[in-house]
């Protein structure tokens, strides 16, 4: 559930679902089971202490999307495993958004896109967030 007194400009979320270490190693071990453990724990940690802030930017829509964009973001920018961090962070992305009970159904090739973008710096986690939200279903 959201703090007392907070907001959502856009209605609160059904779910308000927050992740920790624990699970973010767990999606690792499904996503990556052939890959090597994680390389920059701390990585993890910024993650899970992002998504769980909820005035990001006066005006901002905290929802379940904006979670797990910056999810996606932090993993991808700050590259906890010593390769594959931009499939890590897709996968985050629709784990997340089932464990929240919220489906997206991403064009074909969207997700690459999002990751190759945050990547190079021409998309934060606000612009993820929206592109998230528009997979909705």
């Amino acid at each position: 559930m959201h703090p007392p007194g907070s907001t959502y400009l856009d209605g609160p979320p059904d779910v308000e679902f927050y992740v920790d270490i624990r699970w973010l190693l767990e999606r690792q071990a499904e996503l990556l089971p052939k890959h090597p453990s994680i390389h920059d724990f701390s990585g993890l940690v910024a993650a899970v202490g992002r998504h769980r802030v909820n005035t990001p930017q006066i005006g901002a829509v905290v929802d379940n999307a904006w979670r797990a964009a910056t999810l996606m973001h932090t993993v991808i920018r700050l590259r906890p495993l010593p390769a594959r961090n931009a499939l890590f962070g897709a996968g985050l992305v629709v784990a997340y958004m089932a464990s929240a009970d919220e489906g997206i159904d991403a064009p074909y090739g969207a997700l690459v896109d999002l990751a190759r973008d945050i990547d190079t710096g021409r998309c934060d986690a606000y612009d993820a967030a929206d592109r998230i939200r528009s997979w909705r279903i």
